[in-house]
């Protein structure tokens, strides 16, 4: 199916397949980015959606609180912008991107396990409306993460 779905953007003016390429890309999830802390990234437009990766949650554990941002923060790189708590550990949560907080994921508040069930979907933390979109050339895609040397010694993806 992938193969014919090519074929029809190759018969698209070269200036359209730079554009159909990359949004075929992102439905087929193919977009994802993921930071070496374990959070990963979906970018739609100028919004990223952030959570914790399944890997980060296997090591957890059991989830059983998420403290997420307020919506209307400021985040940026590298820094904590929310904290996820187990039966074993407590973790912080660092955002992957610089931006404005602009929705959470309240029915954490209600169900945090949704991050054991499905970490990278519906477990999402929060969305935040890039400020420097450059910043996701910094993070790996999923066929960088699985086999870096980085990853396979240090957070064992």
């Amino acid at each position: 199916m992938l193969r014919s779905s090519l074929r029809l953007t190759s018969r698209v003016p070269a200036a359209s397949q730079r554009l159909a390429r990359p949004a075929l890309l992102a439905r087929r999830g193919l977009a994802t980015k993921f930071s070496k802390d374990h959070e990963w990234v979906k970018v739609e437009g100028k919004v990223a959606t952030v959570g914790i990766t399944d890997h980060a949650q296997e090591q957890l554990g059991d989830v059983v609180f998420v403290d997420l941002p307020e919506v209307g923060a400021v985040v940026k790189k590298d820094d904590t912008m929310g904290a996820v708590e187990s039966v074993k550990a407590a973790s912080d949560v660092y955002a992957p991107v610089s931006g404005e907080v602009t929705d959470v994921n309240g029915a954490l508040n209600d169900e945090p396990a949704l991050i054991n069930s499905s970490a990278e979907s519906d477990g999402w933390m929060c969305k935040v409306k890039l400020s420097k979109p450059d910043e996701l050339d910094g993070l790996m895609d999923a066929d960088a993460v699985a086999p870096s040397p980085f990853c396979r010694s240090h957070i064992c993806c």
